[in-house]
């Protein structure tokens, strides 16, 4: 890919000046007499001929390094001049509370970190948007949307301290959540965390790359929520301010299609292109400009360029030969940071002493104008043109490429250094520089003391400011909490077949996908409920919802689908329920997201289940799982054909033995792997009570298998178990041994205890383990209670379960032995763990649960050898041979 536009667009060598000035003076009469949209299409013209005619040529992919939005198509500024001058002096004192509460914070301790230069290049981007273009949830209007860059958090607490949302005792807090609770205060988290600050921040952002993702897919379930006549159309906006570096994420890129394909004009990203990433140059030997002109374009976006700031317009209009924009065409990322890293007089030397024509246009200008011209990102007049047009533009969504100076303003200790990012320690010398860089009304002991600078109230920037926020609806960021609450429907309207299953077969997966079609057509809460899948729907049983609620199209159905006469034909619909994100595990997690935090970001409360193959889960797309936790989403995650055994024949990379332990790492997810379709209905009911009913700010992972197999009506009085995570399914008295286990390997727990009883009289009882997760949780939890009111009455409810017993207990999962080994300090006897350690096999079920040792067989074997009958080697060695087994097999760890 061609970085440099000067490649594509100026030829070396014009073999007939004459002719090109002719074709040029006709495509301007053109223009003159006819308009714009008559050039285009005459270009279109051409250039299709042009193809026709074996021409190889095609349009260059990148436009000149130039603004997009020329002079004479800029509005004028709202306010005019008086309003520019306040905009900017009120920037500027952002850019220093930002800079004082990062230093002060690690001046005193010096561990803390934090970042300067990311908000010192975006300041003005954000200011512009503050003052013209956020525009507030109030009640009548449901709010724009937008996505901080995270390294820019400081900035945004500095404009929260003018506004008054944030204290001045609060800033003091900074990176100190803990130590601020000491003083009755609010701490303020690194980065945008809604879990640390759930009345401030709306959008984690703190994970490069997850912000640009999520704000696509947020935008695409805004026209969902509309389209299906959830939310009023309001022309709200999505707004995403990211770095350069961070657009290298695949994230913050793989869904550009999705975005012009729904044709989201609600969306607009603003790329800070300072040009630096956190050690160096972010295309240091090209223009990241013109890579990422050429990405989204590509893509079917709207490019704005803003390069360049008015002082340049002057430059350009004396540039009659193209000489300074074939400069800066030629000019490569690296050698502008270098640019920005010195002052004028280098600047002049390096750049305008190239050559006759610039050292020309550089002789207007003193040492100190060249120190001081502005690239376009810092230049509000031409900031509010570029996001005017982004604003009003229709078709597209729209990307602003705003060229800044990392480390803006920090002069010789940070602006366009290597280590400006790292920056986090000023000097006194360095803060005066600042201050005096700016104006600021500050004197030299508060600026040495790092004092916080306020506007007297009633000041004329302090009234603009106020007035400015009020007339877009009110403060930003800000998040809001539907206190709506919904009932979830009864457990038998919706699950009686599961409750009464009398031996019916089927597999968990179908039970819940039977239990989601009945949900859907509730009157209550049904249209709340959003089913996504990546592109697994058949896989799951789930194309009978096809015609039944339909697949989320914003276009409809333009054709007419080949299985039209099926009664399970594909169907897509404008207002259609089921989104179907195409082979994007990434793109179905970030739509969940959006379904899962509608309470907050619309106040309206969506209940979505995303069904998925369990392994591309957690495993994929942890980062997202953890982001949408931070976010305080409330809703289900099926892992869906789960568990290392169950999905015979697809092996290694399809068989998932370890979600259940990543899901174990997320404070808010409640996880569970039941065995059976009523546990399952059991889960569901309580997760709609908690997150529907009460409001509660947790998600579900839910493991469903596709084995189908006789299911067994619900016995009476095992609901709470089911909650809590076990319960006793085959109860014994005095039982020898007592099995637990969990999911597919229940059923193998069940075998084994007949194997015993058959083979050798042994008394084994059985219980079902809902969640060893659940069960680990409630266990550390009681160990604190304990440990802190030295009081044994507070036991866990696994020892509570077990305490009536001292017979060994085995237990088995479908999952890696870390899973029934987190309940192993809680258990009040002899413990022994099985589980699916190793890699995945392809095989069939009972050869994979042989291998990983989960089956009956290895399971009665297991319990044999806890027992005073095992401690006899010629026995134990005897009943092995009854079940066939081969002791001398390696582990399957090691395989």
């Amino acid at each position: 890919m061609e970085m440099s536009s000067v490649n594509n667009l100026n030829n070396p060598f014009d073999s007939d000046a004459q002719e090109t000035e002719e074709w040029l003076a006709a495509l301007q009469a053109t223009m003159q007499a006819s308009g714009p949209e008559r050039a285009r299409y005459l270009l279109s013209r051409l250039s299709a001929a042009a193809q026709t005619w074996g021409v190889k040529w095609r349009d260059a992919r990148n436009t000149p390094y130039a603004n997009t939005i020329r002079v004479e198509d800029e509005p004028p500024f709202p306010g005019g001049a008086d309003a520019l001058s306040i905009e900017q002096r009120m920037a500027s004192l952002m850019r220093w509370n930002a800079l004082a509460m990062v230093v002060r914070a690690n001046r005193a301790y010096g561990e803390l970190g934090g970042h300067i230069a990311s908000y010192a290049s975006a300041a003005d981007l954000f200011e512009v948007g503050f003052n013209h273009f956020f525009r507030a949830r109030t009640d009548s209007f449901g709010g724009d949307l937008v996505y901080f860059q995270a390294h820019s958090a400081p900035g945004i607490y500095a404009r929260a301290f003018l506004e008054g949302t944030l204290t001045e005792k609060e800033l003091s807090f900074y990176r100190q959540e803990i130590e601020a609770k000491k003083h009755g205060a609010q701490g303020l988290s690194s980065y945008p965390h809604p879990w640390l600050m759930e009345n401030f921040w709306q959008f984690p952002t703190g994970s490069m790359g997850l912000g640009p993702i999520s704000a696509i897919y947020q935008a695409r379930f805004m026209r969902y929520m509309e389209h299906r006549g959830l939310l009023a159309p309001q022309e709200r906006k999505v707004w995403g301010v990211f770095g350069d570096g961070e657009m290298d994420e695949p994230e913050s890129l793989a869904a550009l299609s999705l975005a012009s394909r729904e044709t989201l004009d609600n969306l607009v990203f603003v790329v800070n292109c300072n040009l630096q990433r956190l050690d160096g140059p972010v295309r240091g030997n090209g223009h990241i400009v013109d890579e990422l002109e050429t990405i989204f374009a590509g893509c079917g976006w709207n490019v704005i360029k803003l390069l360049w700031g008015s002082d340049w317009d002057p430059l350009f209009a004396r540039d009659q030969a193209g000489d300074l924009l074939n400069a800066l065409n030629q000019t490569v990322d690296g050698q502008l940071q270098t640019f920005a890293a010195n002052d004028g007089a280098f600047n002049r030397a390096r750049f305008f002493g190239q050559n006759p024509a610039l050292q020309a246009i550089g002789a207007t200008l003193t040492d100190d104008e060249i120190d001081r011209l502005h690239r376009g990102g810092h230049d509000m007049k031409k900031i509010h043109a570029a996001y005017l047009a982004a604003a009003n533009h229709r078709g597209q969504p729209t990307v602003i490429l705003a060229q800044t100076k990392k480390g803006f303003g920090m002069g010789t200790a940070g602006q366009g250094k290597m280590t400006t990012h790292q920056q986090k320690k000023l000097d006194a010398g360095t803060l005066l520089e600042f201050r005096d860089r700016f104006h600021l009304p500050i004197s030299d002991a508060d600026c040495e003391a790092l004092a916080f600078y306020k506007p007297a109230d009633g000041s004329l920037e302090m009234r603009h400011l106020l007035q400015r926020r009020a007339a877009l609806g009110g403060f930003m960021p800000r998040r809001s909490v539907s206190q709506t609450k919904l009932a979830a429907p009864d457990i038998a309207s919706y699950a009686k077949f599961a409750l009464d299953a009398d031996g019916k077969e089927m597999s968990t997966t179908m039970a819940l996908v039977r239990m989601l079609g009945i949900l859907l057509k509730d009157g209550s809460i049904g249209k709340h409920i959003v089913p996504i899948v990546a592109d697994e729907a058949r896989t799951f049983g789930m194309a009978n919802l096809f015609k039944q609620v339909g697949i989320y199209s914003s276009q409809g159905q333009l054709y007419e689908p080949e299985d039209i006469g099926s009664i399970l034909s594909y169907r897509e619909a404008k207002d259609g329920q089921i989104l179907e994100e195409g082979i994007s595990e990434a793109g179905a997690i970030s739509s969940w997201t959006a379904a899962a935090t509608s309470y907050s970001v619309h106040g309206l409360p969506m209940l979505p289940f995303y069904i998925y193959y369990s392994m591309f889960g957690f495993q994929r797309i942890g980062d997202l799982i953890w982001a949408a936790a931070d976010q305080r989403a409330r809703g289900f995650l099926i892992g869906a054909t789960s568990g290392r055994t169950t999905l015979a024949g697809e092996g290694l990379q399809h068989q998932d033995g370890s979600s259940q332990v990543i899901a174990a790492t997320v404070p808010n997810c409640v996880s569970y792997d039941p065995a059976y379709a009523y546990e399952l209905a059991v889960i569901v009911q309580d997760g709609m009570r908690r997150m529907l009913g009460n409001n509660e700010d947790i998600f579900y992972y839910i493991t469903v298998t596709n084995e189908n197999e006789a299911q067994p009506s619900m016995p009476e009085g095992v609901e709470e178990g089911i909650r809590r995570g076990m319960y006793c399914l085959l109860p014994q008295e005095n039982a020898d041994v007592r099995l637990l286990a969990a999911g597919p390997i229940l059923k193998e727990a069940i075998g084994a205890a007949a194997l015993l009883k058959e083979k050798l009289g042994i008394n084994a009882e059985v219980w079902s383990v809902t969640s060893y997760t659940e069960l680990a949780r409630d266990g550390i939890a009681a160990e604190r209670l304990q440990r802190l009111s030295d009081s044994s009455a507070h036991a866990s409810y696994v020892t509570q379960q077990l305490g009536r017993s001292n017979a060994p207990v085995v237990a088995a999962s479908d999952y890696v032995r870390s899973i029934p080994e987190s309940i192993r300090a809680y258990v009040p006897a002899r413990y022994v763990t099985l589980g699916t350690d190793g890699f995945g096999r392809s095989d069939t079920r009972a050869n994979l649960r042989d291998f990983f040792e989960v089956d009956a067989k290895w399971i009665a074997f297991t319990a044999l050898r806890e027992l005073p009958a095992g401690k006899d080697a010629v026995q134990l060695t005897k009943f092995a041979e009854i079940l066939g087994l081969d002791l001398t097999k390696p582990l399957s760890i090691k395989e």
